[in-house]
């Protein structure tokens, strides 16, 4: 990349971080003066925000102040923050309880994001570092997640997704997977055995947010042989109550209404 485009993404940037001041609104003139830019190079910067929905102007004034979206943007740094917070104890709790490798999952696009995990502390147990992305169709966490996803969300899912055959297992058919997260919303958790990798699965349960909209997922992973020596019953019981725990923490309740995320 050239230095050109690098320097507009720092002055769009720098534009943004104008409004830390808090007035209601501010002018093209008085953004130019205090960034050091031109009129015109802060005009175009502005259009191209205003477009993203970044920052939005006054019909009245013709000032600008911040959009919509960098509020959703910074309610979606407080829900991984809290998220963080409320986890913690009950993920290690999880641990200890099934002895197996404990994780908080959240939707990104096609993909589930690892964002918190430990370890389990036996010889053989499954590395995956936080951070790591996996597939939506072939995890419990994904399955969790896309279940109870809004509707329009699910369904555009379907429709565009390449379900990528990893094993014998994976489920590559969209009715097939619609069919099966009709099951895990009615039962309130998702499994996956032997279907992204053969010799590992893993059981997961939804976490809610205030609203009771799903925003991660909480579940074990573990090598067949031992997940299959575990009474599934019990062990899908430890793990939605385990979501529970931490939906509490981030302010749910089982007398409030259950709602899908906004898409």
């Amino acid at each position: 990349m050239s230095d050109a485009p690098l320097q507009t993404v720092t002055n769009a940037a720098r534009l943004l971080k104008a409004f830390l001041t808090r007035e209601e609104s501010l002018g093209v003139s008085e953004l130019a003066r205090r960034l050091g830019l031109g009129k015109s190079a802060v005009h175009r910067l502005l259009t191209t925000l205003a477009g993203e929905g970044l920052v939005e102007q006054d019909p009245h004034t013709g000032g600008y102040r911040l959009g919509l979206v960098v509020f959703e943007l910074g309610e979606a740094v407080r829900v991984h923050m809290d998220l963080h917070a409320a986890a913690g104890s009950v993920l290690a709790h999880l641990r200890e309880e099934t002895g197996e490798s404990a994780q908080v999952g959240m939707l990104d696009g096609h993909d589930v994001v690892y964002v918190d995990r430990l370890e389990s502390s036996h010889a053989l147990r499954l590395f995956t570092e936080t951070g790591r992305r996996v597939p939506v169709h072939c995890t419990s966490s994904g399955k969790v997640l896309l279940a109870f996803a809004p509707e329009p969300v699910r369904e555009r899912y379907l429709a565009t997704a390449t379900l990528t055959r990893h094993t014998p297992h994976t489920v590559t058919d969209p009715d097939e997977l619609r069919r099966a997260l009709v099951t895990v919303r009615a039962r309130g958790w998702a499994d996956a055995v032997d279907e992204r990798e053969l010799g590992v699965a893993s059981l997961a349960a939804p976490i809610r947010d205030v609203r009771g909209a799903v925003v991660a997922s909480i579940g074990i992973g573990a090598p067949v042989t031992r997940f299959r020596a575990m009474p599934r019953k019990r062990l899908a019981r430890t793990v939605v109550e385990a979501g529970e725990a931490v939906s509490r923490r981030l302010g749910w309740s089982e007398e409030a209404p259950v709602l899908e995320k906004e898409s």
